[in-house]
């Protein structure tokens, strides 16, 4: 079975697990400590568009689970998300490049990122993602996308060639039954070839999870 189908089958259970009981390498150990007293001391604090609690947990379960090391986050905020994501980075080997608009959003963060002791693990771009996400290069094997929703397809079309085989495009708010923007996004990733999409309900927000089919997963599904 391919990476990407394993990410599909049985994703929630999977993923709580995960974040709840993989273990950490020795030299984690000390991060792992710190990370996880900043994310519970802070959990009912997150403001400005941040990702629930459950969320993070399912983004962090979702990295570990794929092994992924080249993450890309549109849409900081102050950095709940991001914390999460560079956190199983730090185990996989990775860095989680990250971009946000505002500048006010944007310093919060980078204190953030330091009182949580990943800064290490983040590389953090104060831009416009509109203009930034064009110019880079990639590959990426997970993005995740929490931005304005009318530029989610954009930012799809924009990356799926650059996301490596197996690697996953994944989206917050998709549960949003309301909103044009997100139905038009699901109906395209859906229906785009050489993709698998999952959605998660976690808070009930939702997370999409379109995972790219490799030569492997081809030949097995």
């Amino acid at each position: 079975m391919g990476r990407a189908k394993k990410l599909s089958a049985g994703i929630g259970a999977i993923l709580i697990s995960c974040a709840l009981h993989t273990p950490a390498p020795a030299e984690n150990a000390g991060l792992d400590t710190r990370v996880s007293r900043f994310l519970t001391g802070a959990r009912d604090s997150w403001s400005d568009w941040n990702v629930p609690y459950e969320d993070g947990k399912i983004l962090y379960g979702l990295v570990l689970k794929g092994g992924f090391k080249r993450v890309l986050e549109i849409g900081t905020s102050t950095g709940h998300s991001t914390i999460w994501l560079a956190w199983a980075v730090s185990k996989t080997g990775g860095t989680v490049t990250t971009v946000e608009v505002d500048k006010g959003r944007f310093e919060k963060a980078r204190a953030n990122f330091e009182n949580a002791g990943v800064a290490p693990y983040i590389d953090a771009r104060l831009a416009d993602a509109h203009d930034l996400v064009p110019t880079l290069e990639g590959p990426f094997d997970f993005v995740f996308c929490d931005a304005d929703k009318d530029w989610y397809l954009d930012y799809f079309k924009e990356l799926q060639r650059k996301i490596q085989p197996s690697g996953c495009f994944t989206a917050h708010n998709v549960l949003w039954s309301n909103n044009t923007d997100i139905k038009r996004f699901l109906d395209y990733v859906r229906q785009t070839p050489g993709f698998r999409t999952t959605i998660v309900r976690g808070s009930g927000e939702g997370i999409s999870i379109s995972c790219k089919v490799g030569p492997t997963d081809a030949r097995t599904w």
